[in-house]
């Protein structure tokens, strides 16, 4: 009769409240044949899995570790990300950024891959292209980019040249006559503005010299501002998503040379694409095989500007993180934060990410020995 006055409320519920009146009920339950019983006491009281990681992410603290230094566009996306994301995620952890520079964001991977433990606590922001370091068997790479937990990214990302427009050099293919070639700046080998540039002078034989070690993007611009180097190859988003990007494109302080899209970027439609440029090289017998080093050399776009975590990573929590990532890229306040910064949403979800990252690694020794010689190591 007490257990059936108790049915107004939820049936777990009022079991267990009704057993916790009547324990000697409850031991005979477990002692008696009263199996059924322990059972289904046992199936009520059982946290679900989402209770179960609202139960782990409350009170708790996830870092994102950032492979720039503050300010880059990478930082800056991060911080969004810890703004918006840990409503997405039950239990409403805090998030906070650090910043961890250096080789490219080659530090921030190998922090994260070999360092963080695999709790979920700990999200990386790094630059695609590190995983060409792996590829060329750098031993600075200590990881395996295919075995990231992949949480997601908010677009893929083209990339663009960029010259000094107090430089003498109007279009791309000028600078094939440089007889003082402009210097290009890099963080690292395995940055895009490494890459970019190294890539240009294997498929079209321009003329640049590179200057790397600048710890981040921001202290490249500042480079390029004093006229310590002339030059460099960034993402689209990353050099419309911020300053002093916005502000030299408007005031004409750069000449923009080349994108690397297919099409012409609606951000960008007086400058040729590298497959336009290419497709004007009729005299060259080897651009086909220049055309198939370009798609390998441009994959990191596919990747945009991922977020990835540290193997291992239980099942069910990898799934929380990218469910709740990708609610996050359709969600309002984020996207009103995104259209002011001037960043196009896109998404692709961690699970493609996750395919691809397996794809890219997987390179025959021939395509590996082109990209060494557009890395100037062989």
């Amino acid at each position: 009769m007490e257990y059936v006055e108790m049915c107004g409320q939820a049936p777990a519920a009022a079991l267990i409240l009704f057993l916790r009146r009547r324990p000697g009920l409850f031991l005979r339950a477990i002692l008696g044949s009263g199996a059924p019983v322990l059972m289904i006491f046992i199936v009520a009281t059982a946290p679900s899995p989402t209770q179960a990681q609202s139960d782990f992410y409350r009170g708790k603290q996830i870092k994102i570790v950032v492979g720039a230094s503050a300010g880059a566009a990478s930082d800056l996306y991060a911080r969004a990300v810890a703004q918006h994301l840990p409503k997405q995620i039950p239990g409403k952890p805090e998030i906070i950024v650090q910043n961890m520079p250096g080789g490219g964001s080659l530090t921030a991977a190998n922090y994260v891959y070999s360092v963080a433990k695999p709790d979920g606590l700990t999200l990386g922001a790094v630059t695609a292209p590190i995983y060409f370091a792996q590829l060329l068997g750098r031993k600075e790479a200590q990881f395996d980019w295919a075995k990231f937990t992949w949480i997601g990214t908010p677009e893929e990302n083209d990339e663009l040249f960029f010259l000094r427009a107090d430089q003498p050099y109007k279009t791309l293919l000028e600078l094939r006559k440089a007889t003082d070639p402009p210097r290009c700046g890099a963080s690292g080998v395995g940055s895009t503005g490494f890459y970019i540039p190294k890539l240009l002078e294997e498929i079209f034989s321009v003329k640049l010299n590179m200057v790397t070690g600048y710890p981040g993007a921001a202290d490249i611009d500042i480079a390029v501002e004093k006229n310590e180097v002339h030059c460099r190859g960034t993402t689209i988003s990353a050099f419309f998503g911020r300053e002093p990007g916005k502000t030299w494109a408007k005031n004409g302080f750069v000449r923009f040379l080349v994108q690397t899209g297919d099409k012409r970027n609606h951000r960008l439609p007086e400058t040729p694409t590298i497959w336009e440029l290419m497709d004007q090289e009729k005299g060259d017998k080897g651009i086909d095989t220049k055309k198939r080093l370009a798609r390998v050399v441009l994959g990191p776009g596919a990747f945009g500007r991922p977020i990835l975590a540290t193997p291992g990573i239980p099942a069910d929590r990898v799934k929380l993180l990218r469910e709740a990532y990708m609610s996050m890229l359709k969600d309002g306040e984020f996207l009103a934060e995104a259209k002011k910064r001037q960043w196009e949403i896109a998404p692709v979800s961690g699970e493609r990410l996750e395919a691809l990252a397996k794809e890219v690694i997987n390179q025959p020794a021939d395509i590996v020995e082109r990209m060494k010689k557009v890395m100037g190591e062989s």
